[in-house]
């Protein structure tokens, strides 16, 4: 082997080997940033909930939203099946309100029946919107099928309405 076609294949090897490492380095930042969406109904069925961020999403049930000392505020995110209990402290979205559909990111504790600790909540923008995930997992074969998806539309056509009257 000559001294250009060795150095040549060190360069191949190096550049191999660069490419694998970018590739090793890309995909462990892509896990570690993964977040899984489950609802109130997938979370407490799961036999094991990664150790990781997590976004809970559902509708905020009616009544469930209790203000504590300073900005903690803890409230209840329902689907069709399940609640889970959801205590997060810092300030709401201004469009968070009960009967809404949103999303909540933050990590699961298991101790004392389990709650979801939110770092994050995030409200839907209007009364037409709701995330995608979360549209498709209340989805049943009947149309959104549960009693606090069903009291949130007919809030949401309430207030379209309202708001036809009041644009006229």
């Amino acid at each position: 082997m000559t001294r250009v076609q060795r150095y040549r294949l060190i360069g191949v090897v190096c550049v191999v080997a660069g490419l694998g490492v970018a590739a090793l380095l890309a995909s462990q930042a892509f896990r570690e940033n993964l977040m899984y969406f489950y609802t109130p109904s997938d979370l407490l069925a799961a036999e094991s909930v990664p150790d990781r961020r997590l976004r809970l999403g559902g509708m905020v049930e009616a009544g469930s939203v209790q203000r504590g000392e300073g900005l903690v505020v803890g409230f209840v995110v329902a689907d069709c099946a399940q609640a889970v209990a959801v205590e997060y402290e810092g300030i709401l979205p201004d469009l968070f309100r009960e009967g809404q559909g949103i999303v909540a990111m933050g990590r699961w504790q298991t101790e004392a029946g389990g709650r979801f600790i939110a770092d994050e909540v995030l409200a839907k923008h209007d009364e037409n919107y709701m995330p995608p995930d979360l549209a498709e997992a209340m989805m049943s074969e009947t149309g959104h099928a549960c009693e606090p998806f069903k009291s949130a539309m007919e809030v949401s056509a309430v207030r379209r309405d309202a708001g036809a009257v009041n644009d006229r």
